[in-house]
């Protein structure tokens, strides 16, 4: 069985990643790219699926591990009768092929230690030939090869369709484990000395980590949170996925299993505010251009997600071989959910294009006429039902979160004009629709009775993403709808002190059966409105809370259970690390940019 999704740290080169359990095992790993098939898929099903396991012979569970300083290289510490041993797991940026460190290294006494490794290609359905070459274990399967040596050198054997090594470290020993993808058709990649790649490692985290400028209370946690989201970026593009992993579940033993291993355009505001606050204006510059790159086009086609280099077909289906985390079935490949219309996600591009300005990141010649051609298409578009931010698989509706976005797209549009009279475009129409929208929403949107939003017109049902009404400029936080509304949304959406985004076990709301646990995401936004409306202790103590559910390394899934007392959902999650950032950001008194 895999362990608890806390039970997981990550390791990652900037391109994929790989979750590291308290067991030893690295039991998820997508080689080449975050979104490419795994090779040790065993979090999905079992250790025939594929894994990597390295520990003291019999061992069950670490004593502790930690992340080295503001780094991304792992020390795991084992405790055993014969002595102590230390683990380092790190993935070095790569300048080709994708390389897994695992460094043994004797601390004290003896210890006889093993490592098995079971590769599995194609999410643990196709077993690789094995040989060797050139000092290495080399497996092969289609286009895809994994070359594994250690230094100095152990023996490795085979049996059952694995790789096992069995030897001893005393105090002061070292042995590294390397293992290296590469394309099956090529030669053996080059050998590098795993040491100084672990020096060049430390060094580059280092020196990333010290550009926070974030210098508040939370600052350990909001530097966790950066790296995090730098590690869930794609270099090469600037591309950020929402989580490393696909399917864990949103309920034990549910059907809600999503991949989330693309680029969401609801992210994209936040995290670049997130970004540009905490210091990092060339990773939030290469956001942004990802950005403008992916939705080119026509503005009638714009996805809510893309993949990682801004590929737009995600085709979704099942694996059956693989069983779900304890059971989750199924496993998901893929999102359908690209195909749907939601309408806020122009409000979120035409609201982070904004914010990217006034940051002072350097203006895309092509940037205003997408913009323009985005307005031209919202501007007759708004008026209809959608999906809505939380990608429901019911009916389409009229969102009210979706209406709100919409009026943040003329908002900023007229604002720029108006900043910026150089560039060109209706103005004139854009505040009527800026005016019609507010007014609307206002109309249908809004429930006089329970002096509360609601989540779709006409209807009784709330929905967290209506805190972000203050947050996005659509009403001023002292307004009695919007108090109004944070009080409704933390009395009826509450799950064991947190925020749910909706209620999911309503009829008809969002088309799947089952429920689902507390949104991390949404209960940072609880705690921004709450400090919003002049209620800062409740948002401090909130805040805070919400901290003691990230793992001993530091690290939040999606949601989280409060009767089960664990994480839910793909991990890391992107969303729910910017809404740490921000949050933290909020209460020490750091304005967001756009209210600059």
């Amino acid at each position: 069985m895999p362990g608890r999704i806390e039970d997981y740290a990550l390791i990652g080169d900037l391109q994929t990643a790989a979750l590291v359990g308290r067991d030893g095992s690295i039991d998820w790993l997508c080689l080449p790219r975050f979104d490419s098939a795994a090779c040790f898929a065993a979090l999905l099903g079992d250790e025939g699926n594929g894994r990597w396991l390295l520990a003291p012979t019999g061992a069950r569970t670490c004593s502790h591990r930690s992340y080295r300083g503001d780094t991304l290289v792992l020390d795991t510490f084992w405790e055993t009768p014969t002595g102590t041993v230390k683990v380092t797991d790190f993935m070095p940026q790569r300048d080709r092929a994708p390389d897994v460190i695992r460094i043994v290294e004797g601390v004290s006494g003896q210890v006889d230690m093993r490592a098995e490794l079971t590769l599995r290609f194609d999410y643990g359905a196709v077993v690789p030939w094995m040989r060797r070459a050139d000092g290495h274990r080399v497996a092969v399967a289609g286009p895809d090869s994994v070359w594994l040596r250690s230094d100095p050198p152990v023996r490795a054997y085979g049996r059952d369709m694995r790789t096992y090594s069995d030897f001893t470290v005393a105090e002061g020993d070292r042995v590294a484990f390397i293992l290296t993808w590469h394309p099956s058709h090529e030669k053996r990649p080059r050998r590098f000395d795993p040491y100084e790649a672990l020096d060049h490692s430390l060094a580059d985290w280092d020196e990333w980590s010290a550009r926070c400028r974030y210098e508040g209370p939370w600052r350990s946690a909001v530097v966790r949170s950066l790296i995090t989201l730098k590690a869930l970026t794609y270099a090469p593009t600037g591309g950020i996925a929402a989580a490393a992993t696909t399917s864990l579940p949103e309920e034990i033993g549910g059907v809600r299993n999503w991949d989330y291993r693309y680029c969401w355009l609801r992210d994209a505001a936040l995290t670049l505010n997130a970004l540009v606050e905490g210091g990092y204006l060339q990773e939030a510059g290469a956001w942004r251009d990802w950005l403008l790159r992916a939705v080119a086009g026509n503005p009638a086609d714009l996805q809510i997600m893309y993949g990682i280099g801004g590929e737009r077909r995600l085709t979704e289906y099942e694996v059956p071989w693989l069983r779900g985390y304890e059971g989750s079935a199924p496993v998901r490949i893929g999102n359908a959910a690209a195909g749907q219309l939601q309408l806020d996600v122009y409000g979120e591009v035409l609201d982070s294009l904004f914010l990217a300005r006034a940051a002072g990141m350097r203006d895309e010649p092509h940037a205003w006429n997408l913009q323009r051609a985005l307005m031209d298409f919202l501007e007759s578009a708004w008026h209809q039902p959608d999906e809505g931010i939380w990608e429901v698989r019911g009916p389409r509706r009229h969102f009210v979160h979706s209406k709100v976005m919409a009026w943040v797209a003329a908002d900023r549009a007229v604002r720029t004009v108006e900043a910026l009279p150089r560039l060109k475009g209706d103005v004139g129409l854009w505040r009527s629709m800026r005016a019609q929208v507010h007014a609307e929403v206002c109309e249908k949107g809004y429930d006089a009775r329970r002096n509360t939003f609601t989540q779709s017109y006409g209807s009784e049902e709330l929905d967290a993403a209506t805190l972000l009404i203050p947050q996005v400029g659509f009403l001023p936080p002292t307004d009695r709808r919007v108090i109004g509304t944070v009080e409704a949304v933390r009395r009826e959406l509450d799950l064991g002190g947190f925020v749910r985004r909706y209620t999911p076990d309503a009829v008809g709301v969002d088309g799947l059966p089952g429920s689902e646990g507390a949104f991390l995401a949404c209960s940072f936004w609880l705690a921004d409105a709450l400090y919003a409306i002049g209620r800062q202790d409740e948002a401090t103590e909130l805040f805070e809370r919400l901290l003691t559910l990230r793992n001993d390394v530091g690290l939040l899934a999606e949601e989280w259970d409060p009767v089960a007392g664990r994480l839910l959902g793909n991990f890391p999650q992107a969303f729910s690390h910017v809404g740490l950032v921000n949050t933290a950001l909020a209460l020490s008194g750091v304005p967001a940019i756009r209210d600059c």
